[in-house]
């Protein structure tokens, strides 16, 4: 199984090692944000590994919303509940809520197609930044603070018209925006998702960019060129 690697199990608690949640980011989504190195402060296990956990758990509805409500850190008690609502709560052992999902419709179990998804989304997902995200800063000339960068998945929902798929699924970006607000950003990151050359579902990802400041290339640049050689190193 795709995720065996990245979690562990008994009596039906859930726990993510902060060495298999950095693994899966970089590994599965080319994900390099530092909230996920095992050595951060701040360290948080990345939500494509817990979205794609609950679609290993629950299947893909036809349509599907996930909204991530509080961060899970390394090793936390994790309960998936056996529940055939449409609205399903994750919560840690404590009872408090990390990711809620409303779905509808139709449920696909088939495991191909759920692994197809998940590695397909992850891919499109780990662009964040500095592909998707550099273009939107400095556009609206803002940016976070290189010394503490801060960005945070909130939400992602998506719908497909069939789950009948011909030829390879695809993710491909279809527009993006930018909200400034006083002391953060929210991005939204809107894609398409494809059967060969046909749109069969659209969905979008909502990212949170904490720490705003004025956008300042020289300041910034540097933090990129650190980034990405990082990556290509991996």
């Amino acid at each position: 199984m795709l995720l065996a690697p990245f979690f562990s199990k008994q009596d039906n608690i859930l726990r993510i090692s902060a060495e298999q949640a950095s693994t899966f980011a970089k590994v599965q989504c080319f994900d390099f944000n530092p909230i996920h190195d095992p050595e951060n402060r701040r360290f948080c296990v990345p939500g494509d590994l817990l979205f794609s956990l609950a679609l290993h758990t629950y299947g893909v509805s036809e349509s599907m919303s996930f909204t991530f409500t509080n961060m899970v850190g390394a090793d936390m008690g994790l309960n998936f509940p056996e529940t055939d609502k449409d609205l399903i709560v994750i919560t840690n052992e404590q009872g408090k809520s990390v990711l809620e999902i409303v779905r509808k419709g139709k449920v696909n179990n088939c495991p191909d197609f759920i692994e197809s998804l998940i590695k397909n989304y992850g891919q499109f997902s780990g662009q964040n930044f500095p592909t998707l995200l550099m273009p939107l800063m400095k556009k609206h000339g803002v940016m976070f603070n290189p010394a503490r960068p801060l960005v945070m998945y909130n939400s992602m929902s998506f719908e497909l018209e069939t789950f009948d798929f011909n030829d390879k699924m695809q993710l491909k970006l279809a527009d993006s925006t930018l909200e400034v607000e006083p002391k953060r950003a929210n991005s939204f990151l809107y894609f398409d998702i494809f059967d060969g050359d046909k749109v069969v579902g659209k969905g979008v990802k909502k990212l949170i960019v904490a720490g705003l400041r004025p956008y300042n290339a020289e300041v910034l640049m540097p933090f990129v060129k650190a980034f990405e050689a990082r990556r290509d190193a991996f």
